[in-house]
């Protein structure tokens, strides 16, 4: 099958969504089909199925940064990238922000399937722009929504239905056979993680060296391992006297996220909103780490009610401290829950998820061949 991916946002800055269509399309390759994702990017990714339209502009939306691309330059290497390919099935990612996903949707003349991955209580552009957008969306055979969150958003903004189908991992690529002793504790020095953009709030640092101080003084031999882009010294300075106790890793290689996730005794996911999935979370039960997440709703569905991990009232650093004291005390629970959080991990695999997905490009051709007739 001949398959076209859009990516609305830009290939020159990783997130979430980037990743969903890389791994998406590496699967479908895989599998033998032929596939092209279209994303904004100012040079060739080093993804050779990657079609490039170019430097996309930064704005922001939902409490972080979108790059899109959008205007009449853009538009024409869409209309000529669906023209030369000649897609069975067209699958759009974010089809209702302005980018490269939305002119894809228009100009398309085979089936379109969209995936929705925001999640959001309330959107002051997606009101303004719903009234427009929602006559382009007629256009889609099938959608898709990666959670329960983001197909509630979906619904309550542009109306219909959409299937469920969650973000995706390569499960095998993130189990560690080891664990790695640069980021290994012991019961006199527990480890723990957090993996985030450091100036973002909502990625929840702050909630982190709110509760350290309390974790510290439970555990005083605690260390605490961040990684992620930003500006460290602000971030050190956040945790005050107790930054002594924090290293700072900067960006780090899927190699090293993966033993770092499974080395330590907890990974903190403290994020307070904005999250329609949470796919770091499914990152690190893989790894086979135990998960501390603020109880937020997308963090609730993966971990399954604290089933595959534990959960602290969002936003408040004394349940977060209280919650990692109590499971850095409790060895044997954390890996018996880490172990069955590895085992749950694999429902989110590519092999599973591109399936179901597949399922859909399938829907949606079969829906497009159906012609209603007047009478």
């Amino acid at each position: 099958m001949k398959i076209g991916i859009a990516c609305g946002y830009s290939w020159d800055v990783a997130g979430g969504v980037q990743y969903h269509c890389r791994d998406l399309a590496k699967e479908l390759i895989a599998r033998g089909h032929d596939v092209s994702v279209i994303a904004p990017a100012e040079n060739q990714p080093e993804e050779p199925f990657v079609y490039p339209v170019g430097a996309a502009l930064p704005i922001r939306y939902n409490g972080s940064v979108a790059r899109l691309a959008f205007g009449p330059k853009v538009n024409r290497s869409v209309r000529r990238w669906l023209r030369e390919y000649d897609f069975d099935v067209l699958h759009v990612h974010e089809p209702f922000s302005p980018s490269v996903s939305m002119l894809a949707l228009m100009s398309a003349d085979c089936p379109v399937v969209s995936t929705f991955h925001t999640a959001m209580d309330r959107s002051r552009m997606l009101s303004i722009a719903s009234p427009f957008v929602v006559p382009i969306l007629d256009k889609i055979q099938a959608r898709i929504a990666v959670s329960e969150e983001a197909r509630r958003t979906a619904v309550q903004h542009l109306g219909g239905d959409a299937w469920v189908i969650p973000n995706g991992v390569f499960v095998a690529d993130l189990a560690i056979g080891h664990r790695d002793d640069r980021f290994t504790g012991s019961a006199e020095h527990p480890t723990l993680a957090f993996l985030g953009r450091l100036d973002e709030p909502r990625k929840g640092l702050p909630v982190v060296a709110g509760a350290f101080a309390q974790i510290r003084q439970r555990f005083p031999g605690v260390r605490l391992f961040v990684a992620g882009k930003g500006d460290e010294e602000a971030a050190r300075e956040m945790f005050g006297p107790h930054a002594q106790a924090v290293t700072f890793l900067g960006p780090v290689s899927d190699a090293d996220k993966a033993l770092l996730l499974g080395s330590v005794d907890a990974y903190l996911a403290p994020n307070t909103g904005g999250e329609s999935f949470g796919i770091i979370l499914v990152e690190a039960m893989s790894a086979g780490a135990f998960v501390i997440a603020s109880d937020i709703p997308a963090f609730r569905a993966v971990l399954n009610d604290g089933e595959f991990g534990a959960h602290f009232a969002n936003d408040n650093p004394d349940d977060l401290a209280r919650v990692v004291c109590e499971s850095l005390a409790d060895v044997q629970r954390r890996n018996e829950v880490a172990r069955r959080a590895a085992q749950a991990a694999w429902r989110y695999d590519w092999g599973t998820v591109a399936s179901h997905i597949f399922s859909v490009y399938e829907t949606a051709i079969r829906m497009d061949k159906v012609q209603v007739i007047d009478e």
